[in-house]
């Protein structure tokens, strides 16, 4: 079979073609074999008798191509130098947008308020990329953390505890604990399609907690325990 690029026909083309296959759907052939008869892909087919059932025939129409007529206008260096410091340097709530992370919706939404152009998501990606940067998954970081007691206790009291661990010939251990619950989620795992796993797990649920501790050497020490995270089972497991 030989695939039409629809995209490389002229825009009247374009329209006879959407036109001619929708007929032959509503006409009552199925969309595998209209796409076959007609040399297109199926997902074609399918966008177009969706858009006519949604638009009519206006949605079949030609359109100009390129961007649209409030998108004729670039951004200019200045323009892009501000976004990039804004999006840099800045949330978006810092800037009367919703949320905490940039998107190219918020990126565009700024774009509006700023410069009164409206671009594509298509169009804000490439400037984004063009800027160096990427969509990244951002690490949770809590906003009580206090960077100069940090550095304080890496300076001063870690080297303290540190030189009485050495004198007394004891290790140091850094310790954390987490809870452990009978119903937590499976994660995924490989199977036939159409046949959804099962993985056998008690009816009953309870919870518990676990705490282990990590020496600089390496050496892993832990320990299971029920109730509250308190100074008690701490002191009792070291």
């Amino acid at each position: 079979m030989t695939v039409i690029k629809a995209r490389q026909l002229s825009p009247v083309s374009q329209e006879d073609l959407r036109r001619r296959v929708v007929a032959a759907v509503e006409a009552g052939q199925t969309q595998a074999v209209v796409a076959e008869t007609f040399g297109v892909g199926l997902r074609s087919v399918s966008r177009w008798v969706t858009t006519f059932h949604r638009h009519g025939n206006r949605g079949l129409e030609a359109r100009k191509r390129g961007r649209r007529p409030d998108e004729q206008k670039a951004l200019d260096a200045r323009a892009q130098a501000r976004l990039r410091r804004a999006v840099l340097g800045k949330f978006p709530d810092q800037l009367a947008l919703p949320g905490l992370v940039w998107t190219r919706g918020q990126v565009g939404e700024l774009v509006k308020r700023w410069f009164g152009i409206s671009l594509s998501r298509v169009t804000i990606g490439k400037y984004l990329r063009s800027w160096g940067l990427s969509p990244q998954k951002p690490i949770r970081v809590a906003y009580e953390k206090n960077p100069d007691k940090i550095a304080e206790w890496l300076d001063q009291r870690y080297p303290a505890i540190a030189a009485r661990a050495k004198r007394e010939k004891a290790i140091v251990l850094w310790l954390d604990q987490t809870g452990l619950r009978s119903d937590a989620t499976v994660s995924a795992t490989w199977a036939p399609v159409g046949k959804t796993p099962v993985v056998p797990k008690t009816g009953t649920r309870f919870r518990v907690n676990a705490m282990c501790a990590l020496s600089n050497k390496g050496e892993l020490y832990f320990t299971v325990f029920e109730g509250g995270f308190n100074a008690e089972p701490v002191t009792i497991f070291v």
